[in-house]
């Protein structure tokens, strides 16, 4: 039997949202917009998982729920491991703070132990191509140089499941190489990765299996080539909002 490292049960997600006046202004009253509606499934140990689905689906919004940084409304979710993350662009970063800090108060989110993490700071700036910059704040760092070190440190804690939107989607085209060889080797070491992204060959090249969310709701869970037919199907027939 299969050991489960990603269960989900049941979990459903809120959020409150300005409605839009005769004019088109925003008011004071709200409205409650169901983000994830009722969403269960488990995810075994070692394998890659993608996430698909239009924009507003609900993608971010999950994995956002699994890796702590939203609380469901209801519903349960379990993670059997180590979780590393690579969300939105320096997540969990402290602006005051100096590259070095951060990955240390970083690792130690993760579950690691100081010394640990401390070990690992060298290799973490130089993959991140940030020596240079190591002592400076990050309230002066780059959308680019945040991204690559926020995708550095998640994938140096050594972590038993990694959570990954819209993978390697940061910095230029010589680090999303490098960075996609550093992601392949977490397939080859048996960790469990979820991601989600828009691309179709990259789901087929990596997953093993894809979820397929529409309006908050799971459609299915498959195979890639079965399930990717269903997400252009959708595609052809839904309006594209913006993701939550």
């Amino acid at each position: 039997m299969e050991e489960i490292a990603i269960d989900v049960k049941n979990i459903s997600k809120r959020f409150k949202v300005p409605k839009k006046g005769w004019l088109g202004n925003f008011g004071s009253e709200k409205r409650t917009f169901l983000a994830l509606d009722n969403i269960s499934f488990q995810l075994p140990r070692g394998k890659m998982f993608s996430i698909m689905g239009l924009n507003g689906s609900g993608k971010t919004t999950l994995l956002r729920v699994l890796a702590g940084i939203y609380k469901p409304d209801s519903g349960i979710v379990t993670m059997n491991g180590r979780l590393s993350q690579i969300l939105h662009v320096g997540t969990g970063f402290n602006e005051e703070f100096p590259a070095r800090d951060n990955i240390i108060a970083s690792g130690i989110l993760l579950g690691m132990e100081k010394s640990e993490i401390e070990q690992k700071i060298d290799k973490i700036i130089q993959f991140a191509e940030l020596e240079k910059f190591a002592d400076q704040k990050l309230k002066h760092y780059s959308t680019g140089m945040r991204g690559r070190l926020a995708c550095s440190t998640a994938l140096e804690v050594n972590p038993d499941i990694l959570l990954m939107d819209e993978i390697l989607s940061t910095g230029d085209i010589r680090f999303r190489e490098k960075s996609y060889k550093a992601f392949l080797s977490f397939k080859e070491k048996g960790k469990t990765v979820l991601f989600t992204t828009h691309s179709i060959p990259m789901t087929l090249e990596l997953a093993e299996k894809v979820i397929l969310l529409d309006k908050g709701r799971v459609v299915t869970i498959g195979k890639p080539p079965e399930v990717i037919s269903k997400y252009k199907e959708i595609a052809g027939s839904n309006k594209i909002k913006t993701d939550f």
